[in-house]
C-alpha cells in the first residue's frame, strides 16, 4: 500500500466519522470559524481557487497542503467533483499530515 493510498484510507475514514467538509464555500466558511484544522487542495485545482484558499488559509493560520487529484479526493470522501476539502478533528489531521511527511 503506497503512502497516497494511506492518505486516501485515512481521510475516507474522517469522510465516514462527518469530519470532513468539502467544497469551496463550505471549506471557506470553516476556516473563518476555525474550526479546520488541516485544508487539502488537490494538485489539479484551478489556479484562482488555489490562490483563494491559500489566501484564506494563511490569514488564519491554518494547515493548508496540496495533494493527489481532484477525482482521488473526491472518490476518497464518497462525493464527486471536489477539489477543495478540510478536516475538522485533530487526529485525523495529524495523521494524515504525517502520511504526507513520510511519503
Amino acid at each position: 500500500m503506497t503512502e497516497n493510498e494511506k492518505f486516501l484510507g485515512i481521510l475516507g475514514l474522517a469522510s465516514k466519522s462527518g469530519k470532513v467538509v468539502s467544497g469551496m464555500d463550505a471549506v471557506c466558511e470553516c476556516i473563518q470559524k476555525r474550526k479546520a484544522k488541516l485544508v487539502i487542495v488537490a494538485k489539479d485545482t484551478s489556479e484562482k481557487s488555489k490562490k483563494n484558499v491559500i489566501y484564506v488559509c494563511t490569514n488564519t493560520e491554518t494547515k493548508v497542503i496540496q495533494l493527489s487529484t481532484i477525482d482521488e479526493l473526491s472518490h476518497a470522501i464518497g462525493k464527486k467533483n471536489r477539489a477543495i476539502i478540510c478536516i475538522t478533528d485533530k487526529n485525523f489531521s495529524e495523521g494524515i499530515l504525517e502520511k504526507c511527511n513520510r511519503g
